[in-house]
């Protein structure tokens, strides 16, 4: 492809029946948007097991998200030791009670959540981004958060493809991540992002579990929504 040929190319209309020859059926777009709409996440377990191929298909997801400048920041530690998953589950017990103390008020409200399913899940993953992250300038220059937000990405994937599996997923993220870095013996620089709870149960939520134990509801789309600069009504 010629200069010429790329600049007549990117410089001409966008044509309607292109953009729907390029969509997916309505039943493979009814799917993808089942995923996102009944994905939970969830806190309740029922032990059992996810096939190593099943895992291995979920990771690949996982591992098919986008990130900044495809620096790929994400890393994740199968914790298949009881003695280790005991460890996470003491760590997000003591950081539970620290949350609940800075709560004040609600803090009796939030101590009757369940806030993970370490000890009950099939699997347990750590996700972590490794050392180094401050090597990688292509689109972090301003904004270093990057790094975080590309492996949330990952996190979505995985999500969603054991959504669509029929598993459950729960990220966790109450727990102090240089203690869990300590734990699972990460270099230094490593960050634990979270810690995934997955595995088989008995049914989903029918709405987020937050929202069903009345802590919380979805706000609207229109609170979220703005239109050319940032307006006095949206939060």
């Amino acid at each position: 492809m010629t200069e010429q040929t790329l600049s007549s190319s990117s410089s001409s209309a966008c044509e309607p029946a292109a953009s729907s020859s390029l969509a997916f059926s309505a039943a493979e777009r009814a799917a993808v948007y089942r995923a996102i709409h009944e994905r939970r996440d969830m806190r309740h377990f029922c032990g059992g097991t996810v096939q190593d191929d099943v895992l291995l298909r979920l990771l690949r997801a996982a591992h098919h998200a986008p990130s900044v400048g495809m620096m790929q920041p994400w890393r994740f530690i199968r914790v298949k030791s009881r003695e280790l998953r005991l460890g996470i589950h003491a760590l997000i017990e003591q950081e539970r009670v620290r949350t609940a103390e800075a709560l004040g008020e609600r803090q009796q409200e939030f101590m009757k959540l369940k806030v993970e399913g370490v000890l009950d899940a099939a699997e347990v993953l750590v996700i972590a981004m490794p050392p180094g992250r401050e090597a990688h300038v292509f689109g972090r220059r301003t904004l270093p958060e990057m790094d975080i937000a590309s492996a949330s990405c990952a996190v979505q994937n995985l999500w969603l493809a054991a959504r669509a599996e029929g598993l459950g997923m729960g990220w966790v993220s109450i727990f102090d991540p240089v203690a869990l870095a300590q734990l699972l013996r990460m270099p230094q620089g490593a960050h634990a992002l979270g810690v995934l709870c997955l595995g088989p149960v008995n049914a989903f939520y029918s709405e987020p579990m937050l929202q069903q134990e009345k802590w919380t509801r979805r706000a609207p789309l229109e609170d979220m929504l703005m239109e050319d600069f940032w307006t006095s009504d949206a939060t």
